[in-house]
């Protein structure tokens, strides 16, 4: 299930709850730029030794690698930051700018900017399993059809038999993890949200701005389990996590894309917030379901995605993928 085309999965609620909170500086509660105390540098990368690339993306800028911190296996993400308006100013007047090529009035230049203005967003996974390993692999993907029966036949027994571990999840709707990252907060048990930057956005600029609402109902895995009792849940979370946005951001709802994935890389219901125009990861009209049409589905018919064919794609390595082709069903 795709990244950028691989899951976000992760097989263990240690490494989950870890990678997160090394992640990145704090945002400020108007505009999600950094600010209060920042945390201490460290280098935690100072005894990693690549042993290859596992994927890269010129056009993304980013580049997942595997190697080894002292004994550990590890992920390495990194991934160049969009350039931000509001440092346009301070990149001009303290760059150094090296000529390449002049051709009449056109003028080719490479530029160096000051360091702050020039930072990598890192993300590291240690210890990381095969799993882990695997997810950030450049693979074929397939589209898988699946009608409501093989839900129950192929996919479900396959969820319930990997036991992943959701304690990451609980760790935050608890607030012992990650309680300062927490956009909003609705603590009702049964229509309550929390609402938080993914670990995508470095929360510097608006322009890719990512936020994920985790409900708080623990019995919701997937868009296969909704039915219209879970509406006043899925119209909570649009309308309060919207209005969170534009509170905080200054985001309108026209500028929002709001969406749930099948499949979804962790089975606890969560909802995805980005910018409109923003290219994020898993956007895509084979994976994403706009929460718009989600609840018009579900007014219409009750049990819609409990019997509805669904798309979606799974990568070569993927053990779901195994299965489906097990019961001759790709």
């Amino acid at each position: 299930m795709a990244d950028v085309a691989a899951k976000r999965e992760l097989s263990s609620a240690e490494t989950e709850a870890a990678s997160r909170e090394t992640k990145r500086a704090k945002a400020d509660d108007k505009n999600g730029e950094e600010g209060g105390d920042e945390p201490e540098w460290e280098n935690v990368l100072s005894t990693f030794t690549s042993s290859r690339v596992l994927s890269d993306s010129a056009r993304e800028k980013i580049m997942f690698l595997h190697g080894k911190i002292a004994a550990d296996d590890a992920v390495v993400i990194l991934e160049k930051t969009p350039i931000r308006e509001d440092s346009l100013a301070e990149l001009f007047r303290g760059s150094k700018l090296r000529l390449e090529m002049r051709n009449d009035i056109y003028s080719s230049y490479r530029l160096q900017a000051p360091p702050h203005l020039n930072e990598i967003k890192t993300t590291v996974v240690c210890p990381a399993t095969e799993k882990h390993v695997k997810k950030y692999q450049r693979q074929e993907s397939f589209l898988v059809e699946e009608t409501g029966e093989d839900y129950r036949a192929v996919t479900l027994p396959y969820i319930q038999e990997q036991s992943l571990s959701l304690q990451w999840v609980y760790n935050i709707l608890e607030k012992k993890a990650e309680a300062d990252r927490i956009v909003y907060d609705d603590p009702d048990p049964e229509l309550g949200f929390v609402l938080l930057p993914d670990l995508k956005w470095d929360q510097k600029q608006v322009d890719d701005l990512y936020l994920i609402a985790i409900a708080r109902q623990k019995d919701i895995k997937s868009l296969r389990d909704l039915s219209s009792e879970h509406l006043p849940l899925l119209q909570n979370i649009f309308q309060k996590g919207k209005e969170a946005v534009l509170q905080r951001y200054k985001l309108p709802a026209s500028k929002l894309r709001v969406y749930l994935h099948y499949q979804p890389s962790y089975y606890h219901l969560h909802v995805h917030f980005t910018k409109l125009g923003y290219d994020a990861p898993g956007c895509g009209v084979e994976r994403a379901h706009l929460l718009s049409d989600v609840i018009q589905n579900l007014q219409t018919d009750p049990q819609f995605y409990r019997t509805r064919t669904l798309y979606f794609p799974l990568r070569a390595d993927d053990g779901l993928l195994g299965r489906f082709k097990e019961a001759e069903r790709l």
